[in-house]
């Protein structure tokens, strides 16, 4: 086992919850990379991924995997999570992370009202949503029925039970960033008068009863991660939850229906979420819930995610600091981690110097 760099040590502790033991406490984000051919995983998709777990990644999130839904992704190289091809390409991605000494999840994902009509691979479905608005509000397609709404939740099953039966060490459900599960959160988008609507609490209802019906494909001790934001993709200063009373609120019927670990997406880690406190999202998270939380936003580079021009590197010294302090348990790393295979290692031996800026032409090839 090489030396870990004693500045950063709290990031190469082992994590061990209920169900979920890493070696340490660092998580590749998940990124939509559109580099599988008729929405299938290849070869190139499983050596991206197995590079990272040679490096030490703790426990890798794939990009989001369409669920079986004919909406449930917008365009033709986006991977799906269904059918017997994109299964057998997920199936060899699994054994490339395994066979490297890493832990991997896959991220459920449905994008909901954010598809436009006519998009790829299924030109002739319509964008799904709550209310069928989209997220600016305007009407686009007919609300879902509530027929159409458990179809969707036993599709996330689906899901659940394939990545099991794979062999992955857990699924993520996306439900952050103004896609399907967070259009049913959001007041915006859901004007819902049924169990579906109304007040923050009833918005939960879709994904409580998509987290109990993968509860229920998966047994007890298989890791569920959640992954939430406040902001959406047109309004970064959007909130479901104003105050921590109502992130507490929001977050309860979460647990109660099995959530394990929470995922807590910001666009920068080290922002306070609320006024009075200097707990990011994930730290009240888990001040609140007592549940296991990753943080993410912009870790390791001095500019967010939004400004793909390009990133410097910079310390690490206050995202070791919170995790020292136990604000949070785990650590996502995105951008740094798309450009640099190797960041992971790089730091645990101290080579920080070695570390790569972000570069916009790391969105054009999987390094």
């Amino acid at each position: 086992m090489t030396n870990t760099n004693q500045s950063t040590e709290p990031l190469f502790q082992t994590f061990n919850s209920d169900n979920l033991v890493l070696e340490n406490r660092t998580v590749m984000a998940p990124m939509t990379r559109g580099y599988s051919p008729d929405n299938i995983p290849d070869q190139n998709v499983a050596d991206y991924y197995r590079r990272r777990a040679e490096n030490g990644v703790g426990l890798i999130v794939t990009e989001g995997t369409g669920i079986n839904h004919p909406a449930s992704v917008s365009g033709a190289s986006i991977p799906v999570f269904h059918g017997e091809k994109a299964l057998e390409g997920w199936s060899n991605v699994v054994k490339q992370v395994h066979d490297a000494g890493g832990k991997i999840v896959p991220q459920l994902w449905h994008v909901g009202m954010t598809r436009s009509k006519g998009d790829l691979p299924n030109e002739e479905a319509l964008p799904v949503g709550p209310s069928g608005l989209s997220l600016d509000g305007e009407p686009v397609t007919e609300p879902l029925t509530e027929q159409e709404i458990s179809e969707l939740v036993e599709a996330y099953a689906q899901g659940a039970a394939d990545a099991k039966r794979l062999g992955f060490d857990g699924i993520e459900i996306h439900g952050a960033h103004g896609y399907l599960i967070d259009q049913f959160f959001w007041a915006n988008t859901n004007r819902r008068t049924d169990r579906y609507g109304g007040d923050l609490v009833g918005r939960t209802q879709f994904a409580v009863e998509i987290v109990k019906a993968c509860r229920r494909e998966v047994g007890p001790d298989f890791p569920i991660i959640f992954r939430f934001s406040q902001w959406k993709m047109n309004d970064f200063k959007a909130k479901l939850a104003e105050t921590p009373g109502e992130l507490e609120r929001f977050l309860q019927p979460l647990v109660e229906a099995g959530v394990d670990i929470f995922h807590c997406s910001t666009r920068r880690f080290w922002e306070a979420e609320f006024e009075g406190s200097d707990l990011n999202l994930a730290g009240w998270t888990k001040k609140l819930t007592g549940k296991p939380v990753i943080s993410v936003g912009s870790v390791g580079l001095d500019g967010e995610f939004t400004n793909f021009s390009g990133a410097n590197t910079t310390s690490l010294d206050g995202l070791v600091e919170k995790l020292d302090q136990e604000e949070f348990d785990l650590v996502a790393i995105g951008r740094s981690l798309l450009m640099d295979p190797e960041w992971v290692r790089k730091v645990r031996e101290g080579q920080e110097n070695d570390l790569l800026p972000f570069d916009k032409e790391a969105l054009q090839k999987l390094y």
